[in-house]
């Protein structure tokens, strides 16, 4: 293969070091990262005409335009720092985890008093202890639910003290144990979460026996009501054991990974057991699992991303073959862990077994993920063509808008703009405008006009931009709609035409009306509004993407709304500044924790005294 002339100088001058190469486009775009124990030999190679390269390198090899490198000291140090990058940019060339960049976790809060339990997208080294990465928040608060029936953990955000005259509705439920009644102390708080922690690992024998002996003690003190609490407790923990497949009597500690594939789309299962059960399971969908990536190479991919993710480590992966770079990521685990990590590849037996199992199910979720895709596919193109029809539009929708407005008596007043592409969400391209032009009085109809002025004057921008040479395509604003909805009725929508006149695309962009009272669409320049039937699939669709601009509209306003409450809250305070203002809020997170932490937790934070720390307890106590 050719070398390109502008790429003759950075091949000759790359270094025999270990380290990572990244690959951009003629935009400037990183869209392939890799690692190397020699940097020179590797990058190389994509150009020896003798390398019989597959035909997603050859596509990559066509585009590169420039290639730069970072050298390290190690491969070991290649390896974190190449996961690092391929997180960061998410090169279209690297197979990926799908939506990896948000995946939930259980977050516990250890680190306080009296520890609360909540669900987290992002992982800190702040004390609390996580357990994760779930496929879904769905799965992850169907694994609350089961927790709090047996561990009733605090969910309000009241300060503990134990001196409360009346507990919440939870504490009535059996949902919550009290402490801020006093029914539990602390220490006995602590215990339950540790219990919760035990059984999110899968050590539910060390539990039960405790249990059974403080509900046997109880007894004997007569305590039978805490004996009954007890029992209850026990049941629901072996009823959920109960469920749990006994695997092996080994009491292994494993993770079993597993691979199924078509040619477009590629499946992985994780089995995790712990103490011999199968305490849970995952699948995760890989992008850029293109047919011509082996198998071998997927799952090295999977491996690497899956546990710089996951919030623990266990002592052993089976795998379904070897993978590649075995030594160095099972060096890397040994190091995340804190103790040796075997990846085994189990040729009989039970173990083997296990891998089976995990590559059946595998095929299966893929199967029916497919047929689910396919469903949901053909229940889409049937919307967009009965709205196309409904609307005598000359084409299906195939971009729709969405624009809703949302604030609280003029303030904090926020409009949302979402966006579906083929009946499907792209949250990718969801934008919020903060309204500046409305003041006091709050009024739709202008909020409405001036965030409908700045998407299209942003559309403008981006046409401009576009002609320039090696310019990014902006698909949040630089493509048109098909169809524009705004959520509101004959006013708001004649704000909507007039904005587009104005850019003379009212030609060019269908406009309609969603009234919200009666789910009538209105039309410009007809009176009478179309009306459709309530289970229509066309009206379904856009009662979605109304629902799902007024929920995003809500969310950025309730957003603005906190941040302009702290900032009045912090601004009353003596000393306290806008760089002090954003250093607390940086260090602490919110409101909340700054007026839960002590005078010593203040000073702590650069630029607070501890005079000026007893000022801020004291006026926020």
């Amino acid at each position: 293969m050719a070398v390109p002339e502008h790429l003759r100088l950075t091949l000759k001058t790359l270094p025999q070091r270990p380290g990572c190469y990244l690959m951009k486009d003629a935009a400037g775009t990183v869209i392939y990262v890799g690692k190397a124990v020699n940097l020179a030999h590797r990058v190389r190679s994509y150009f020896h005409a003798s390398v019989q390269h597959n035909r997603k390198t050859r596509r990559l090899v066509r585009e590169i335009a420039s290639i730069e490198w970072i050298v390290v000291a190690s491969e070991l140090e290649a390896l974190i720092l190449e996961m690092n990058l391929i997180k960061r940019y998410r090169p279209k060339y690297n197979v990926k985890l799908k939506d990896d960049k948000r995946y939930p976790y259980i977050k516990v809060h250890w680190q306080d008093p009296f520890p609360r339990v909540t669900v987290t997208r992002n992982v800190q080294k702040d004390g609390a202890r996580y357990f994760g990465p779930y496929a879904s928040v769905w799965a992850v608060h169907q694994t609350l639910d089961v927790l709090r029936r047996i561990f009733p953990y605090l969910t309000c955000n009241r300060e503990i003290t134990g001196q409360d005259t009346r507990a919440c509705l939870y504490y009535d439920i059996k949902r919550c144990v009290g402490p801020c009644i006093g029914a539990v102390d602390q220490d006995g708080y602590r215990q339950m979460i540790a219990d919760l922690m035990d059984f999110l690992n899968g050590q539910t024998e060390p539990i039960v026996s405790r249990l059974q002996a403080e509900m046997e003690a109880a007894a004997s003190r007569l305590e039978y009501e805490r004996a009954a609490s007890l029992r209850d407790q026990i049941r629901a923990i072996e009823t959920v054991v109960e469920k749990q497949r006994i695997i092996s009597q080994k009491q292994l500690d494993s993770d079993v990974i597993a691979l199924a594939r078509d040619e477009r789309d590629a499946c992985v299962q994780v089995f995790f057991i712990r103490g011999g059960r199968l305490i849970g399971r995952e699948h995760f969908m890989l992008d850029g699992s293109d047919e011509s990536e082996d198998d071998r190479a997927l799952l090295t991919e999977f491996v690497k991303q899956f546990y710089t993710e996951a919030a623990q480590v266990p002592r052993q992966v089976l795998l379904p073959h070897e993978i590649e770079e075995a030594n160095i990521i099972r060096q890397w685990l040994n190091g995340r862990r804190g103790q040796k990590v075997e990846l085994l590849i189990p040729r009989r037996g039970e173990k083997r077994d296990l891998v089976n199992l995990a590559a059946q199910n595998a095929a299966e979720t893929l199967k029916a993920l497919k047929a689910q895709w396919a469903d949901s596919t053909h229940r889409q193109e049937t919307a967009l063509s009965a709205l196309q029809e409904a609307l005598d539009l000359p084409a299906p929708p195939l971009r729709m808008e969405c624009y809703d407005v949302s604030n609280l008596q003029g303030t904090a007043i926020v409009a949302s703009m979402v966006v579906f592409e083929r009946g499907v969400p792209a949250r990718q391209l969801y934008r919020q405008f903060n309204i500046r032009g409305v003041q006091g009085a709050p009024d739709d109809f202008a909020s409405m006009e001036e965030a409908l002025r700045r998407r299209f004057k942003r559309w403008q921008s981006a046409r401009e931009l576009a002609e320039t040479p090696s310019a990014r395509q902006d698909r949040a604003f630089g493509v048109l709609p098909d169809l524009l909805v705004v959520d509101g009725g004959k006013g708001q929508l004649a704000r909507a035409v007039r904005v587009l006149n104005d850019f003379g695309l009212y030609e060019r962009v269908r406009v309609i009306g969603l009234a919200k009272r009666e789910e009538t669409i209105i039309l410009p320049q007809q009176e009478a509004p179309v009306r459709l039937q309530p289970d229509a699939p066309a009206l379904q669709l856009l009662q979605r993407i109304r629902d799902e601009a007024h929920r995003f509209a809500l969310r950025a306003h309730r957003k603005k709304r906190a941040k302009i409450a702290f900032a009045s809250n912090l601004d009353q305070i003596p000393g306290i500044g806008p760089r002090r203002k954003a250093a607390l809020l940086r260090h602490f997170g919110s409101l909340d924790a700054i007026r839960r932490a002590s005078p010593e937790e203040l000073a702590q934070v650069k630029g607070i005294s501890r005079a000026l720390a007893e000022t801020i307890h004291e006026f926020l106590a």
